[in-house]
């Protein structure tokens, strides 16, 4: 091991933010540990040490010795953790159906005779309030010995430990409710006749509650490791070795620097490499961006992973494997999808002091009955101790965050607005920048046709014809666009003949006889052809990013034509609204220069920063959030990921590949960039949604808590039976579940 390393470690049991701080200070208190990241999505921890005297076993016994078994992993491997997350979620599924199927009955048994009471005389008069408890009780042992027993072995140690979790939150309060009631049924003389009610039921239903919060969650985390395995898929499996023996098919992992591929058209670039005979056009979209091919002929240097177009080629390997251009985009998602972000869950942090001082209260309240109180002291004491416990109880707390996430995410949806994670509402309710990708994204992501000026006294139709006619014999994207604009103003097509494609500079051929050739003002040099009659509009159409070509017949340049990715309708109204609410836009692009300035100054955008390649977009990222609390990035393409998953959220439009969507934390269904809007202000309307429940969740038992514990004895001669309690606690669950639907009114932004 060198003075300087990285372990990584698989960490089972995480369930929350608390989790996640008793692992990383376990880890972070051995000497030599230089920095933690523990990642609950992944459930991997990232530990850099600074010598060989730190060993992975030592990391990971102190792991398990905090209650979260743990190992030693060489590398991630993206299948097995997918594969173990499905396993979890599958389980945890099965969990929750199996409690729901023993807490229904539960629920009917205790709660039916208050709603029907005809249902009430049938307990009393057929079966016995008795037989009722007791079928209570073995359906909820049932439940807390199964589907909750996690709760305790989790739990209960985190408390023995003094880092009590949400798991000792629902262990209190379901051990609480489960045990007194189990008292009154099996020793009803030692609970005064007026607090004889039984609890089951607030146990159980706390436990389907919170497990099904899990699963849900569980689901969130299925496709963590999907975007790098998309990543690992566009490299192709094999590739054609041309040895003395002729040319032979090889396994990918097989190729090393010097060796010599062929390539046919319309094959992925086996690895990172030099052309050495042929020329192409080849798609680099998934590394720039940009949706125009790119000419490539002998000496050019061609990435692992595109795709070549229409040209044979041999190609001298120069990278391939892990020092590909492909392998460090994945090891750049794979960093950003580990980093450590700096979320802290507002309930976890309450937890911190809510529990021990609930514990405390507690405690008092019963030590204070039976050293104060009156005859019979120690029911007394037990009554209005457990009271406090029940009035504590989780329940609300746990409903708090994940129903407002779920009825927020939802709502979401149909808005056309998908959360991939949870905590990205959090995030992205936070952000106070928000970075663009152009094509694609600010763009519609394809070339059009914008401008054909023609010579004066020269027929535009007929001009457009020639041109359109040329141009249906090409491939080219640019062509493609020429002839769309063709279509749309209804031009006839004529047969076009001896058609010549000029590399890099544009195309020739004869219609009805003339001859038309197009391109670039390099091909009309070429050719001995003057365009100095265009320059003042080219200079025009350049300032705005176009890019721009012409038109000659029979040697006579009779026109310039203009081709650029159209901006999108309702960009610059979504950036002016941005701005509206307080946060500030950039615009990050592989683009060049010129035509980025000229579309941030179209739209609004005054940080601009061009030209860069996937890893320096990560770095301008780094920069920004310097003078940035939190950063959003909405891009589409491949060259996209690192930057998606590097930023604090990382918004995919929909339209865009599977591999920026998956790894983005938000998805926008279409490429309608209102969709920003919405999911910014859904993300607040969560966030304030959230905030309203733990205050309501908090401030029922909090208010009551002294009541419970016997405050108005004295006075009054009341004491907060635990029925009463739980009757508070269960108004409080209501009031959450009800403001948190409030958020299926949330409205698409306007355009």
């Amino acid at each position: 091991m060198s003075a300087s390393n990285t372990i990584k470690l698989s960490v089972d049991k995480m369930t929350c933010a608390s989790c996640v701080g008793r692992v990383d200070r376990a880890l972070a208190a051995i000497q030599g540990v230089r920095r933690v990241a523990v990642n609950l999505a992944t459930e991997e921890a990232t530990v850099d040490v600074a010598n060989a005297q730190v060993t992975g076993q030592q990391l990971a016994q102190a792991v398990t010795g905090a209650g979260y078994p743990a190992q030693v992993i060489e590398e991630r491997s993206i299948v097995d953790q997918q594969v173990k997350q499905q396993d979890r979620a599958k389980d945890l599924a099965k969990r929750t159906a199996f409690a729901v199927v023993l807490a229904l009955p539960v629920v009917v048994l205790e709660m039916g005779g208050h709603l029907v009471p005809a249902f009430h005389h049938f307990i009393d008069g057929t079966i016995g309030m008795q037989t009722s408890w007791a079928l209570q009780a073995v359906l909820t042992t049932l439940i807390l010995a199964g589907p909750g027993r996690q709760f305790y072995a989790i739990g209960l140690p985190a408390l023995i430990k003094r880092a009590p979790d949400m798991n000792s939150l629902v262990a209190i309060g379901t051990g609480a409710a489960y045990f007194f009631s189990l008292c009154v049924l099996l020793l009803p003389e030692v609970v005064p006749a007026q607090a004889q009610a039984v609890y089951f039921e607030a146990a159980a239903v706390i436990v389907v509650f919170i497990l099904l919060g899990r699963w849900l969650e569980a689901r969130a985390k299925g496709h963590t490791g999907v975007a790098i395995r998309s990543l690992l898929d566009l490299q192709p499996k094999t590739a054609r070795l041309q040895t003395t023996a002729g040319p032979q098919t090889v396994a990918i992992e097989t190729l090393k620097a010097g060796d010599i591929v062929l390539l046919h058209p319309g094959e992925r670039v086996p690895a990172d490499a030099i052309i050495t005979e042929g020329t192409t056009h080849v798609d680099e979209s998934m590394i720039t961006g940009e949706p125009m091919p790119v000419e490539k002929a002998i000496g050019d240097a061609v990435t692992g992973g595109t795709v070549n177009g229409f040209g044979s080629l041999t190609l001298r390997v120069e990278h391939a494997g892990s020092d590909s251009v492909l392998s460090g985009i994945v090891r750049m998602v794979q960093e950003a999808q580990g980093a450590k972000l700096p979320i802290q869950g507002l309930v976890d942090r309450i937890t911190l002091w809510f529990v021990p001082v609930v514990l405390a209260i507690a405690t008092l309240t019963v030590l204070l009955w039976i050293l104060l109180g009156p005859a019979p002291v120690v029911s007394h004491a037990l009554v209005a101790g457990v009271a406090v416990l029940i009035i504590a109880c989780p329940c609300a707390m746990g409903l708090a965050t994940p129903t407002s996430i779920m009825v927020a995410t939802g709502r979401a949806a149909e808005l056309g607005v998908l959360f991939r994670k949870g905590d990205a509402l959090q995030t992205l309710a936070d952000v106070d920048l928000v970075a663009f990708d152009k094509t694609g994204t600010l763009t519609v992501g394809r070339p059009e046709m914008t401008d054909l000026i023609v010579r004066s006294g020269v027929d535009r139709a007929t001009v457009l014809t020639l041109v359109a006619s040329v141009e249906s014999r090409a491939e080219h994207p640019v062509a493609k666009a020429i002839v769309e604009a063709a279509n749309r103003d209804e031009v006839v097509l004529k047969s076009a003949s001896h058609t010549v494609a000029h590399s890099g500079l544009g195309i020739e051929g004869r219609v009805d006889g003339e001859t038309v050739l197009i391109g670039s003002d390099r091909l009309m040099a070429t050719h001995g052809l003057d365009v100095t009659g265009f320059e003042h509009d080219m200079a025009g159409l350049m300032a705005q990013g176009k890019t721009v070509f012409f038109a000659a017949i029979d040697s006579d340049v009779v026109a310039m034509i203009a081709v650029s990715d159209r901006i999108k309708p309702e960009a610059a109204r979504v950036i002016a609204a941005l701005t509206d609410l307080g946060v500030e836009t950039a615009m990050i692009t592989g683009d060049k220069n010129t035509t980025a300035q000229a579309v941030g100054r179209e739209i609004g955008i005054t940080t601009v920063v061009a030209e860069v390649l996937p890893g320096e977009k990560v770095r301008a990222l780094e920069t920004l959030r310097g003078t940035h609390d939190k950063i959003a990035f909405v891009g589409d393409g491949i060259n996209d990921a690192p930057a998606l998953a590097f930023s604090d959220v990382g918004v995919a439009i929909g339209t865009g590949t599977d591999i920026a969507i998956e790894a983005a934390d938000v998805v926008l269904m279409s490429g309608n960039l209102n969709g920003v809007l919405s999911a910014m202000s859904t993300a607040r309307a969560a966030m304030r949604n959230i905030k309203q429940n733990l205050f309501w969740a908090f401030g029922y038992n909090v208010a009551l808590i002294p009541i419970a514990a016997g405050a108005l004895f004295a006075s009054f001669g009341l004491l907060l039976s635990p029925q009463l309690a739980a009757g508070a606690m269960a108004l409080s669950s209501l009031f959450v579940v009800g403001n948190a639907l409030r958020l299926r009114g949330l409205n698409r932004s306007k355009s």
